[in-house]
């Protein structure tokens, strides 16, 4: 299921029709369709026009399409020229991302995509961040499950603490059935070059696997731990004052219960591995692969993002749930496109998403997807690092 969160009066004042390119793929079809049930004005972008034509079709008609091809920079800034917004969803981003960005920020066009690939939105922020602001338009990357709600429960957690000595993301994903755009993302998260936030700075992040063992709520409990090169290390400092920032995910989000304790001992090579001609093998298998999961595992799978911000003897833990990671990610782009359509987003350049959307009143809106959340101090110190 995909809610229709947009009411009518934020239709009523967009300010050109919102472009979704990469329309045809797992991702982009929900978010079409969620911006047909919304009643936004939207054009159908991509590289294949058969594709986009039957996908219009099936949002019974009466969509504008556009195929352009990446590597057809006037096409692309013909195709964004007339349009308030684009939302991108054609990765991995680091391979296929540039060119719809690059057309945007020459078009002064809002730009918001789905990456969860943190070297791609260093490149959207310290390359394209500036430019963007000197056009009076914004760049908002990594615009849905990952990584809008970790940003802003770190945001809700940390507020009102002043400046803070860490922030702490933990994820876990049960059920968890990734779409193919995911798993190739995936493979190029592995190849390195991350970084994390620590001593005040972006530094190169701790290659190492093993993150230990950290408390969830229960029912979750203790969970094994590994390292996870998450988008909260590029976005939570620019509005958290903070010294560090952490991100993990537990072991079982990614494997079997059975593979989760070894998986930090062949996560090191497989992603050396990754850097050889062996990728280019193992992305053409993930191709053969089911575009994603079918619609009743896809709404089956939920999710809980612990924030845990210390700041000396003082804690604070922000928890944050919900459900059906694709259709989140449907909504809130969605959402998030059009109050930047109608001229919602304070501010220019590149942000990210507590920037610029009130995190409160925008978690609000994903309430169709069971997404809670709860912020409470702590009697005792959080621990600061996970234990072995």
């Amino acid at each position: 299921m995909v809610a229709s969160l947009p009411s009518m009066s934020l239709i009523s004042r967009q300010r050109g029709p919102i472009a979704v390119y990469g329309a045809t793929g797992y991702t982009g079809k929900l978010i079409a369709a969620e911006l047909a049930a919304s009643g936004a004005d939207f054009v159908l972008a991509g590289r294949s026009a058969e594709k986009l034509e039957a996908l219009a079709e099936d949002l019974s008609g009466g969509v504008a399409t556009r195929a352009v091809a990446l590597d057809d920079p006037d096409g692309l800034r013909d195709l964004l020229g007339d349009c308030a917004a684009v939302i991108a969803c054609a990765g991995p981003f680091t391979l296929h991302g540039e060119p719809v960005l690059a057309a945007a920020v020459d078009t002064a066009t809002h730009y918001l995509d789905t990456t969860g690939e943190q070297t791609w939105m260093r490149t959207a922020f310290d390359d394209y961040g500036p430019r963007a602001e000197a056009a009076g338009t914004s760049v908002i990357p990594a615009m849905g499950f990952d990584y809008v709600p970790g940003d802003m429960i770190a945001a809700l957690t940390a507020q009102g603490m002043g400046e803070v000595d860490e922030v702490v993301l933990a994820y876990n994903v049960a059920g968890w059935g990734m779409t193919r755009g995911t798993q190739l993302s995936g493979l190029e998260m592995l190849t390195g070059g991350d970084v994390e936030w620590r001593k005040l700075r972006w530094m190169p992040a701790d290659q190492s696997i093993g993150r230990g063992s950290f408390e969830f709520p229960q029912p979750i409990g203790r969970q094994r731990m590994i390292r996870y090169p998450a988008g909260e290390q590029i976005t939570v400092p620019r509005h958290v004052a903070t010294r560090k920032v952490r991100t993990m995910i537990t072991a079982s989000t990614l494997a079997p219960s059975a593979l989760a304790p070894v998986l930090p001992l062949i996560t090191r090579p497989t992603g050396l591995a990754m850097r050889t001609p062996l990728r280019k093998v193992v992305g053409r298998l993930i191709d053969r692969l089911p575009e994603g999961p079918s619609i009743e595992d896809r709404v089956a799978a939920r999710f809980t993002i612990v924030c845990d911000v210390i700041r000396g003897d003082d804690a604070r833990r922000g928890v944050i749930r919900g459900s059906d990671v694709y259709g989140l990610t449907a909504a809130a782009i969605v959402h998030g496109a059009i109050v930047a359509a109608r001229g919602g987003v304070p501010g220019s350049g590149a942000l990210a998403p507590s920037q610029a959307f009130e995190p409160g009143d925008f978690l609000g809106s994903l309430d169709a997807f069971d997404v809670s959340w709860d912020v409470q101090d702590s009697d005792a110190p959080v621990p600061a690092s996970a234990t072995a």
